[in-house]
């Protein structure tokens, strides 16, 4: 037996996968640019209370995050813009979501256990 099949067996046989697959090249790339705008604390905040509040109205964000309404909505444009919200105008108002499939792939790249 070659090592790195031994190797292989070894780390089969007492780790579970993180993954469950590699990441292709386009995938790699998207997730870097999810990554990249989440690095943002002000953004990973806004992500994080929209994905756990289910939809928030623009309006309820800028207290919590303490900064002016105009960069409260510059960073929800920017997560918009690279597909992590979704976002839907009512009137005067814009609510917000986070997409679902989205999240469900970063809970996965991030090793989250679902159940």
């Amino acid at each position: 037996m070659i090592a790195a099949d031994l190797m292989s067996e070894t780390i089969a046989a007492c780790c579970e996968p993180v993954c469950e697959s590699a990441l292709d090249p386009d995938q790699a790339d998207l997730m870097a640019a999810w990554f990249r705008v989440l690095g943002d604390p002000a953004r990973l905040r806004l992500f994080s209370m929209i994905a756990s509040r289910g939809e928030v109205c623009a309006c309820e964000l800028v207290e919590p995050l303490g900064v002016s309404q105009p960069t409260v909505s510059y960073h929800l444009k920017v997560l918009h813009r690279v597909g992590l919200l979704d976002r839907q105008k009512r009137g005067r108002q814009v609510y917000y979501q986070s997409v679902p499939e989205r999240l469900d792939v970063l809970s996965r790249a991030l090793g989250a256990k679902k159940g």
